[in-house]
């Protein structure tokens, strides 16, 4: 068994993995019930949200990369501004889907049917052409089922509730995709100063959408600040700025298996801060999405160390040949 020290296969030590990892899970977690209250109890809206909190994301993020080293922008290439201009734009519009969803449907559902993420990246390989092991495929079948469950229960309650589970099915395809585009983004940027690009062009894209449908950007009452701010501690700079960091050494597989556990967790916190009480098929749903997604990422894992240990096997045999 490796110590704690000891480093993974991305190069940072497995302590390293923990904190960041757990600083994350609790900040996206805690971002669902928060982002909720907000809406609900002020005239913030979900437009407003996601431009301050990338936008005051960007400010945290910019200020000591520019005083530490200023010149490191100059070095960045037309690839990189591409993919974190494109993981940028990705992100504002899975932060919109998911937010207007808050304000339609539970925050345990809307937040296991994003946390498909998951399977959805297993899907996107599954269209380029990649033969999945059948546990992959069992996973996808129950996590399915489970939205299945979930919908289920939210069509018998309101119209409202199901087209708040639409809108939290778009999130997760989005939140797949913005993955994805981080992993390519990340290879050749360091995390301060793809921040600064990834949230400075979701903040953007946010106020030209607020800007074009008339909603306000200020003028909230404090408790909507409050809100604002929490969110942006919580989610922006503890949770997505933790998993960010962490996607180019251990992968965006095990990142989504990371953000699996703000099922639970942001189900827990909704029902404690927010009284949230919902049916039990609801809840078996939520289970099954979180057992499907997990059997999904640790046999695609799986998969991924065996086609590791087969490169280098053929590696060492040439060498021998020789």
């Amino acid at each position: 068994m490796a110590s704690i020290g000891t480093p993974t296969h991305g190069g940072l030590p497995i302590r390293t993995v923990i904190i960041f990892g757990t600083l994350g899970v609790l900040g996206i977690s805690a971002s669902g019930p928060i982002m909720a209250a907000t809406m609900a109890g002020s005239s913030v809206t979900a437009l407003a949200l996601v431009f301050w909190r990338t936008a005051i994301g960007t400010v945290a993020f910019a200020v000591p990369v520019i005083l530490r080293n200023p010149g490191q922008f100059r070095s960045l290439g037309r690839r990189e501004f591409l993919w974190s201009s494109l993981a940028g734009m990705a992100q504002a519009l899975q932060f919109i889907t998911m937010f207007y969803a808050l304000t339609l449907t539970s925050v345990a559902a809307c937040t296991a049917l994003v946390c498909l993420q998951g399977g959805w990246i297993a899907l996107f390989h599954i269209t380029r052409g990649c033969r999945l092991p059948r546990p992959v495929l069992v996973g996808l079948g129950v996590s399915f089922t489970g939205v299945i469950a979930i919908t289920g229960f939210d069509l018998a309650s309101s119209p409202q509730a199901l087209l708040g589970d639409g809108l939290s099915l778009l999130s997760g395809i989005l939140a797949g995709i913005c993955i994805l585009l981080i992993g390519k983004a990340r290879e050749t940027m360091s995390t301060g100063t793809f921040s600064i690009m990834f949230n400075g062009v979701c903040a953007a894209l946010a106020a030209l959408i607020a800007i074009f449908a008339g909603q306000p950007l200020a003028g909230f009452e404090p408790s909507g600040w409050a809100g604002i701010l929490a969110v942006t501690v919580m989610a922006q700079l503890l949770g997505t700025a933790s998993l960010n960091h962490l996607v180019v050494s251990v992968g965006p597989l095990i990142c989504s298996m990371l953000v699996l556990l703000e099922i639970p967790g942001a189900a827990l916190l909704a029902a404690l801060f927010l009284g949230e009480i919902l049916p039990p098929g609801t809840y078996a749903g939520l289970a099954l999405i979180l057992a499907g997604i997990a059997v999904v990422v640790l046999a695609q894992n799986a998969g991924l160390r065996r086609t590791s240990r087969r490169v280098m096997r053929t590696a060492t045999s040439a060498k021998t040949a020789r």
